[in-house]
């Protein structure tokens, strides 16, 4: 048979979609955001576990304290970690939560868990909070990803944390900046490591004969659906629908850190975890209602004092320009940002004068909109082993930042068992004494 235009054609486009799977994947289904919504969430995850003790509950005078002092913040009564001096600055803006007292003390079991409010067992993938908050106050005909995760840690865990789950891919997130290392990466033009890659059609291409194969490519997808209507098929059609939306909006922009002036990008300072905490500034501007931006580096079983003090310069460079930028721009009242990782580390100093993993008692912290500033709430022991009052789960801390983005939090999907599963389990206890 001789081939024809219209072969010719299929050929082109099919081998279009071939080339372009590698960046389309991360688009696959992702939402975006009406930009009049009311809310957007940044999640700071800090993989390893941080060490909590030595930031947001030091223990002075006691053996357990370490060498670290405590600073006033804006909000008298409250001191935090010395490493932390513009973040204490925001504490007007800030609730603190001592109380968290969680099970699990394996990074993956525990990251899963922090991320999904579940533990990582049986038939049944669950989501990820920022696939579940994203579906509620996104937009899937926006142009931007409705989830967007930041300089996430490439992991070999069988139960993947930033998975969407059995939401399936409409509600996966965009990975930007996905990095090997195990201490936070820094240098010189970190920014140009947050790309999205493939934005631009290739330079052999121009703008008419790139319609013209994404209108066939298209096409086919399209008849091909018609005769196996199933939710795979859909998604992947929305895919390709999104992604080409993408590489021709100008929202896309918003990806590209080089619009910046680099007194800005300084101000972020030179570390993965600043120039991701720009990055988010800017997806939020646009309408993005949940970004995850992580920090590598936490896992200080040895030199603990020494890790801190590092990485609490980048977090507080990082964080505190983020919060001020909010601020100045009017949306710090309008996001909320949620500071945590999968669990804290001991209070008692090992040989390697580190800090182990410690499930048991530790913090985390939430931000900005939506959040009555400038409180503590729960307590710990003098050796800081226990929490002796207002005990908070990963369930109550889930729940609390669903009610905090108007998010029903007991509110239903379907799971691919057939089974509805809440958002978030039904024995939480929103800690509503920091809901506004």
């Amino acid at each position: 048979m001789t081939p024809t235009r219209r072969h010719f054609l299929r050929a082109a486009g099919a081998s279009l979609a071939v080339s372009a799977s590698g960046w389309l994947a991360p688009f696959a289904n992702a939402a975006a955001t009406d930009p009049k919504r009311k809310k957007s969430c940044i999640l700071l995850w800090m993989n390893g576990g941080p060490s909590t003790i030595d930031m947001w509950d030091l223990k002075p005078g006691h053996e357990n304290g370490g060498p670290f002092k405590e600073i006033p913040t804006s909000v008298p009564g409250i001191k935090i970690g010395e490493h932390l001096p513009k973040i204490a600055t925001f504490m007007d803006k800030m609730a603190i939560l001592r109380g968290m007292s969680t099970r699990e003390g394996d990074h993956e079991r525990a990251s899963f868990q922090m991320k999904t409010g579940q533990l990582p067992m049986g038939p049944i993938p669950y989501p990820n909070i920022g696939s579940l908050i994203s579906k509620e106050i996104g937009d899937p005909k926006a142009e931007l990803p409705n989830f967007v995760s930041i300089a996430s840690r490439k992991l070999f865990f069988q139960n993947d944390p930033t998975s969407p789950g059995f939401l399936g891919p409409n509600y996966a997130p965009l990975l930007v900046g996905t990095s090997n290392a195990f201490n936070e990466p820094m240098g010189e033009r970190m920014w140009d490591q947050l790309k999205v890659e493939n934005l631009q059609r290739a330079a052999t291409v121009d703008a008419n004969h790139g319609d013209s194969r994404l209108a066939l490519l298209r096409d086919m997808q399209e008849e091909f659906a018609a005769g196996r209507p199933t939710a795979i098929s859909d998604s992947h059609v929305a895919a390709y629908d999104r992604a080409a939306r993408l590489m021709t909006s100008q929202a896309a922009e918003a990806f590209d850190l080089n619009k910046e002036p680099e007194r800005v990008r300084e101000r972020y300072g030179k570390s993965l975890f600043g120039q991701g905490c720009l990055l988010a500034r800017r997806l939020v501007e646009k309408g993005v209602p949940f970004v995850e931006v992580t920090m590598s580096g936490w896992d200080t079983h040895g030199n603990n004092f020494e890790f801190v003090k590092r990485n609490c310069g980048f977090l507080d460079q990082g964080w505190g320009s983020l919060m001020a930028d909010l601020k100045d721009r009017g949306l710090l009242d309008s996001t909320l940002i949620v500071w945590m990782g999968e669990f804290g580390r001991t209070p008692r100093i090992n040989g390697g004068n580190g800090r182990d993993h410690y499930p048991n008692a530790w913090s985390t912290v939430l931000a900005g909109g939506g959040i009555k500033g400038g409180q503590v709430i729960g307590k710990t022991s003098k050796d800081g082993t226990t929490v002796e009052d207002r005990k908070t789960s990963v369930h109550d801390l889930l729940a609390t930042v669903c009610g905090v983005l108007g998010v029903d939090h007991e509110k239903q999907n379907m799971s691919n068992v057939g089974r509805p599963i809440r958002i978030v389990d039904k024995a939480a206890r929103p800690v509503t004494e920091v809901i506004a």
